[in-house]
């Protein structure tokens, strides 16, 4: 431990266990990926831990946040561990809408002290479930949870690495076009698209199904289902971590906990890989791809009426249906590369100018319930003013990872599909995919042509990072891509 450490602030003192940290395993043994042995037999070991919060948090995803009255499924942090020997990696998926970075350093550190996993080695992001809890610094009356949440995430990767046995490993590709439409429409000329500012849009989020004044998406969708799998040396399945770009279901019950379709995945595809009941349990995992501006909504198909729940476990069914379609095609291999790099770089804050500053002063000194111009005025002229008091940088944690053939991303935005889609086509792995709302929780992450057209995802207070952060964030991970191929 260097002098003088252990008398830093707590947030100061994570930044710099951080830096020393990343800046030790990079000098010390650690080996370039064109200077890297031969991997060694693959070891493998997953687990999870439960994180679901005590009835009477508030549930994140909608404008009304509730608070929790009934659990209707646990939440988890589900974690995969990979060893070969020369590196070991380990990926936790939890059962959240949004993790903020300091928790998530907070469990890092759990685990590099606890397991020896260097901090840039472990990729922890959330799944964004639209009816669960987050941690973005308000602790809503239980200010133990986000101490909890990194304590759990730790214990899951524990956990995992006391389960580490000879394994072998597989990946693939499916494809499932038909639960993902992008929600961001274009409207035909004359529709009133008005935003909180008082400004007009170009663009509509959720127009709704049967709209007669749609005209085109706004963006592109990705239909990839790409996929890990990882068995026992006697084909007894451990662990399968996949990834999928939609941005969650819904459907749940009022003032109801779920994890959504991506806990009915976990569950589903044990089911058809007949890994129930095991010792060790298998593992099943669904990670976010880059769903920032996708949705499970056929606006241009019939309504439906399905009871509560149910469109949840009808895609996940079909989900995990096509990843056992591919699965069942895969080769699996005793030996893999496994490497990871990370970068921190920062981005500038989007800032107000003094005359939204004045806008939002004048719409929250209106008495309440005054006749609001546009539904989220209130709301937006609140987050204008915090956006004008907040730091003006914003650091990030990016990360690549290598799996064998395979490429992983990871980014702490919720991302649009058009950027996924490059960053699959610029990267020398292939396949690869990004996992997002990874190291952090930063809101949305339009391109820069998105941003043009406007709508909810570009709102300031909804995108809170300069209009070209996309385009640095991509060509930083093709560096991080590059150093690993």
């Amino acid at each position: 431990m260097q002098p003088g450490l252990t008398n830093l602030p707590g947030r100061v003192w994570g930044a710099a266990l951080w830096i020393l940290l990343c800046t030790a395993s990079l000098s010390g043994t650690r080996l370039s990926a064109d200077d890297a042995p031969a991997a060694g037999p693959l070891r493998a070991g997953a687990a999870t831990s439960n994180i679901t919060p005590r009835l009477g948090r508030i549930i994140v995803g909608g404008w009304n946040q509730p608070r929790a009255t009934h659990i209707h499924d646990e939440l988890h942090a589900r974690c995969l561990v990979l060893d070969n020997g020369r590196t070991r990696l380990a990926f936790v998926i939890c059962d959240n809408v949004g993790i903020d970075r300091q928790v998530y350093d907070q469990a890092r550190r759990l685990v590099h002290q606890e397991t020896g996993i260097p901090m840039e080695n472990q990729l922890l992001a959330a799944t964004h479930t639209h009816s669960g809890p987050s941690w973005h610094g308000r602790d809503d009356g239980d200010e133990g949870y986000p101490d909890f949440l990194a304590r759990r995430i730790a214990d899951a990767v524990r956990r995992a690495v006391n389960n580490l046995e000879p394994a072998r490993i597989g990946w693939g590709v499916g494809k499932e076009p038909g639960q993902v439409f992008n929600r961001r429409w274009k409207m035909k000329p004359g529709t009133p698209l008005p935003n909180p500012f008082g400004g007009t849009d170009q663009v509509l989020m959720n127009p709704g199904v049967g709209n007669p004044n749609l005209l085109e998406p706004a963006g592109p969708t990705d239909p990839d289902v790409s996929f890990l799998s990882v068995q026992a040396r006697d084909g007894r399945p451990i662990a399968l971590l996949a990834n999928y770009s939609l941005h969650y279901v819904g459907g749940t019950r009022p003032n109801e906990i779920s994890a959504d379709y991506f806990g009915m995945f976990a569950d589903r595809i044990a089911q058809l890989l007949g890994a129930e009941r095991q010792d060790p349990p298998f593992v099943g995992i669904l990670s976010n791809g880059t769903s920032g501006d996708v949705n499970n909504i056929n606006v241009r198909g019939n309504r439906e009426k399905l009871p509560p729940y149910a469109k949840m476990r009808q895609v996940a069914d079909i989900v995990a249906a096509e990843v056992f379609k591919v699965y069942r095609t895969i080769p699996f291999h005793d030996a893999v590369r496994l490497d990871a790099q990370f970068k921190e770089i920062v981005l500038a804050a989007r800032k107000p100018t003094p005359e939204q500053v004045a806008w939002a002063r004048e719409v929250l000194a209106r008495p309440e319930g005054t006749p609001q111009r546009h539904i989220r005025e209130r709301h937006y002229a609140q987050r204008v003013l915090q956006l004008d008091k907040a730091p003006p940088r914003v650091p990030i944690i990016l990360q690549a990872f290598r799996v064998g053939d395979v490429g992983i991303a990871a980014i702490p935005f919720e991302v649009f599909a058009e950027t996924g889609l490059e960053i699959k086509q610029k990267s020398p792995l292939k396949p690869t995919f990004t996992i997002e709302l990874a190291n952090g929780a930063n809101g949305y992450l339009p391109t820069p042509a998105q941003h043009q057209l406007g709508g909810y995802e570009t709102w300031l207070g909804t995108s809170r990072v300069e209009i070209e952060a996309s385009v640095k964030i991509v060509d930083t991970l093709m560096e991080l891509f590059d150093r690993l191929k």
